[in-house]
């Protein structure tokens, strides 16, 4: 570095100073570039630092390069066009600038208008009434009656794609709710369809509505008026997929307060395994599991009121609903009576010690087992010849099967014969055919919405229904490797087997077999004229389970005795049902149906709770 760079010539110290302060930077720079350590060359560097002080102190200014001097080109006429050109594009980049915040002016004014504009909506929508718009409605005390009645309403399974414009009023539980934005989307249930209800802010949704409409607890009870509008694309989750409802008005009618026990979600999963559907049930396996959303067997039903909102439940029920209805509208095609005995006995219908035994009025008493002595009454003993009832059957067996209930509902059919039980199975057969039949045609959607959560495979069935004798159906499991003697009864895992076995060979799920031996049927039951150890019995199998057992009954006073007697019965017990037989009696049979059984059977259910709308067991008193 020269001096003339850094200092005035003129003053030798100064010159002095200026060469000292050289030749140290460069011996730091080669120290450096030789990688030396710091505390080599860091003693250069202090000295050199020094240096500079008194160099500042000479001259007055820092040690370094001088500013160079502006150098200025002489003035001419290339100069004027320059300072020419200059003065335009500085008029323009005012001009420019002066545009841009312009710009930024009306839009800063514009966003501030915005936002008094919302400010003044939203004081003028807190001093405006919405309650006819949002929010509870009051309580429903049938206080009045609005002018439409219930006409105003209308079902969410009617809602359709030909109703589109219309205005509609529903009302549902609140399944699901939502907000997106400005907007909210809410799903109403009913029974087994839902529907997509949705609002966004305007003048007539204040922001409150939005905000009231995702803050309401789900399964509480919602009433809704909108238009029915069609979306672009179908709604996925909503049974009413092609339509939803452009929300005018919200209320809630009944507010859910307590915490869900079990989400709806996970109540309506499909199933992730098939269960076995015979076997004991374990009541404390059947919690709910945590993993996977999973809610059990007996959480359901310590909730059953909200078990029973999901669809395959709603369907289920349905269906139990219709097995009832089509077992009365065949029997009454038939020439049937509808019958209502008595639950209260003195004595036990069927014999043995599985009743539920009271106090009555210090007698003691029981619950009916069966309607059996009192439909033998009517049919042929009271001269009605035919005749049902629908009814419960008290059962006090302490079995925690995935089968057995302590309580159920039977149907029951009796009948005057004319020479040959075979008269009750025609019946019976035909009967069972006739509900299959209506099922598949009346409840088709039922059906599916059960199959959704519980996939299961349509029973089949014959048109002439198989009827096999019990010496038949043990040869068959003899063949098939199973050890069953004519004489014993049927375990449980053996009429499964048979079940396989019959469907694989006749390609029926349902059949009758019958000539059961007399030893495990009640006491009431025909023997076999041809066989003292048989008797004129059978049972009725679904998928390889019993629905239904009956019998050709004892009409004769005296062999009735004799039977009962050996069945350890006590006579005076049944006095009442004996003396019916001494003044003329029917030749006649008829049966017992399970209808729980049925429904479980028909549907491929793995256990009888499932339909049981609020199932007694062993262990279960309530709900």
């Amino acid at each position: 570095m020269s001096s003339e760079e850094t200092a005035p010539a003129e003053d030798p110290a100064v010159v002095e100073l200026t060469a000292q302060i050289a030749n140290l930077g460069t011996s730091i720079s080669e120290a450096k570039k030789a990688n030396q350590p710091k505390e080599e060359w860091d003693p250069l560097l202090q000295q050199m630092l020094a240096l500079k002080v008194q160099y500042k102190e000479l001259t007055g200014n820092d040690f370094g390069q001088p500013k160079k001097e502006e150098t200025k080109r002489p003035k001419g006429e290339n100069n004027e066009d320059a300072s020419d050109k200059n003065k335009e594009k500085r008029a323009k980049k005012a001009a420019e600038k002066a545009a841009k915040e312009e710009k930024k002016r009306k839009q800063r004014e514009e966003r501030e208008a915005r936002e008094r504009e919302k400010l003044e909506k939203l004081a003028a929508a807190a001093d405006k009434d919405w309650s006819h718009v949002f929010g509870d409605a009051p309580m429903v005390q049938s206080a009045t009656k609005s002018e439409g009645g219930v006409s105003r309403w209308t079902k969410i399974g009617d809602l359709s794609t030909d109703m589109d414009g219309q205005t509609v009023v529903v009302r549902g539980y609140l399944h699901t709710s939502r907000g997106v934005g400005k907007g909210a989307f809410v799903l109403l249930r009913s029974s087994l369809y839902t529907v997509q209800c949705v609002a966004f802010e305007s003048d007539e949704i204040p922001p409150a509505m939005i905000k009231y409409m995702t803050n309401v607890p789900v399964e509480s009870i919602i009433d809704v008026c909108g238009v029915l509008t069609i979306p672009q694309k179908p709604v996925e989750g909503a049974t009413q997929s092609n339509v939803e409802i452009q929300v005018k008005s919200y209320h809630c009618v009944h507010k859910a307060t307590a915490a869900m026990p079990f989400q709806m979600e996970d109540a309506c999963r499909p199933d992730t395994a098939k269960e076995s559907d015979v076997g004991a049930y374990d009541h404390e396996a059947n919690k709910s599991d945590s993993e996977g959303g999973r809610v059990g067997q007996e959480t359901r039903l310590d909730h059953r009121w909200i078990d029973l909102r999901t669809p395959a439940n709603q369907s289920i029920f349905r269906i139990q609903s219709m097995v009832c209805t089509l077992f009365r509208e065949y029997l009454l095609s038939q020439d049937f009576v509808e019958i209502h005995t008595p639950k209260l006995l003195s004595g036990a219908s069927e014999g043995g010690a599985d009743v539920f035994t009271l106090d009555y009025f210090g007698k003691p008493a029981c619950l009916s087992m069966s309607p059996q002595l009192h439909k033998q009454m009517a049919a042929a003993c009271g001269g009605f010849e035919r005749v049902f009832e629908i009814g419960p059957v008290f059962r006090a067996e302490n079995s925690n099967t995935r089968r057995h209930l302590c309580e159920f509902t039977g149907l029951d059919l009796e009948m005057a014969i004319m020479e040959h039980y075979d008269e009750v199975l025609d019946v019976i057969g035909d009967l069972f055919v006739y509900m299959f039949d209506g099922l598949k045609e009346r409840c088709g959607r039922e059906l599916e919405r059960v199959r959704e959560q519980h996939g299961f495979e349509d029973l089949e069935y014959l048109r002439k229904t198989l009827k096999i004798d019990y010496a038949t159906g043990c040869k068959l499991l003899r063949e098939a490797g199973v050890s069953q003697d004519d004489y014993d009864d049927l375990s449980t895992e053996n009429e499964k087997k048979l079940g396989d076995i019959v469907k694989e060979k006749y390609k029926t799920d349902f059949f009758i077999m019958d000539k059961y031996p007399l030893a495990v049927r009640p006491f009431y039951t025909m023997p076999d004229p041809n066989n003292p150890k048989l008797s004129n019995s059978y049972d009725i199998f679904i998928r390889g389970q019993e629905i239904l057992s009956g019998a050709q009954r004892i009409h004769e006073p005296a062999l009735l005795e004799e039977r009962a007697r050996a069945w350890g019965i006590d006579v005076a017990t049944i006095s009442s049902y004996l003396d019916a037989f001494r003044n003329g009696a029917l030749p006649h049979g008829g049966g017992g149906i399970g209808m729980e059984r049925v429904v479980m059977l028909y549907l491929g259910l793995p256990n009888i709770r499932k339909s049981s709308m609020f199932p007694r067991d062993p262990k279960r008193l309530a709900p």
